[in-house]
Formats: C-alpha cells, structure tokens, sequence
C-alpha cells in the first residue's frame, strides 16, 4: 500500500521553487551625489571587542586596556580604542557602498567627534560626496563617500571620507544564482527551480 501523500516527483517540487535575488549591493551606476545610506542595524561595542582589538593590534595606550589607570583620567574609565570604531563603522556601510568595490583607495579626514564607551550602540550612514569614470579601467568607477558615525545619544562619534572603486553593473551581470563572493555553479542553479531561470533583481 502506497502513501499518496508523499508520492511526490523531482519535477513536482522544482514546481515551488525559484532563485530571486537578494540584495547585491550598489554598482557604480547606482550612486548618485548627495545620496544618504542609512546603514542597517546598529551595533553594541563591548568591552570584549575594545581589549580583543587593543591586544591583537599591541595598542598600548592603558585608557584601553587599564581600568585603574583610566579611573584618574578625565573619563573616569576606559575608552574604546579608536581603531575600533573605525572598524566597525566602515564594516557597517560596507553593505551598501563598497559589496562590488574592487579596492579601497584611501581614507581621509578621520575624526574622532566623542568617546565611545564599553557598551554604547553605534550606527552609521554614508553620503555620496562625487563619482567619477576612468580613462585606465572601463569595468569600474571611483565613489568618494562621508561616512559618518553615531552613539546611540545621536552624538557624533566619528566621520572619514573614504573612496572605494566600484565594478560596474554591466561588467558584473549580477544574477540570482551566482551573487557577489559566490563562485559560478555552487548552489542551487536555475535547472533545479520550476521557471528554469534566475530573477536578476534589477
């Protein structure tokens, strides 16, 4: 006696399933001067993350690593380490500026605003200062970007230009199945989905 219930084909399922695309980040043709990304999700700097950081990169300033030390200073207590929130900001904006970026060519004009602190929330946006084309390389372009950094006050903790140079779309061809970072043909691929073809996404 058979299950008619599970008595289901290959074909059947490819019959619910289609590759669509997730995000993939902006190309050169998608930056506009005078944009604002609002980068998603803030991000809670620990105290693991100041030390862990502080030690790897033999950081030794005591306001990052000596409690007792930065108990004296006008902080009353540890700072986190610069290099820190540098770090995670421009992680942060990675999502939306520099996913294509074939290299990063610079970071000017860093500062430091205010003190982050074990504990506080940082969120960033990032404004599209200028674009421009290369006479040298036709699949790419340079973006100039402000990205500035906040605590979860609305301080400002930090702002840096930095100018990422990014892939152009028509030189990626951008599809579902083979995103950015995937190598061609891992994964699902669009014989296996019941249309038999991936949404680009654009």
């Amino acid at each position: 006696m058979t299950n008619d219930t599970d008595d289901t084909t290959e074909s059947d399922a490819a019959a619910d399933k289609r590759l669509v695309a997730g995000w993939h980040g902006r190309y050169y043709e998608d930056f506009e001067v005078g944009d604002i990304y609002k980068h998603p999700f803030g991000r809670t700097i620990t105290e693991t993350d100041n030390v862990w950081l502080t030690n790897v990169t033999m950081n030794l300033n005591p306001m990052h690593f000596n409690e007792a030390y930065a108990e004296q200073t006008e902080f009353g207590e540890r700072l986190v380490n610069g290099l820190v929130v540098i770090s995670t900001a421009v992680g942060m904006s990675v999502v939306d500026v520099s996913v294509n970026a074939t290299a990063n060519l610079g970071y000017d004009d860093i500062r430091h605003h205010n003190p982050v602190f074990h504990g506080d929330t940082i969120f960033a946006e990032s404004e599209v200062l200028s674009k421009r084309e290369l006479e040298s390389r036709d699949h790419v372009g340079i973006v100039e970007t402000e990205l500035r950094a906040y605590n979860q006050h609305d301080d400002l903790v930090l702002s840096l230009e930095r100018t990422p140079m990014v892939v152009k779309r028509e030189y990626a061809e951008p599809s579902a199945a083979k995103p950015p970072g995937w190598p061609e043909g891992m994964g699902t691929q669009p014989a296996e989905t019941s249309d038999g073809d991936a949404d680009s996404g654009d």
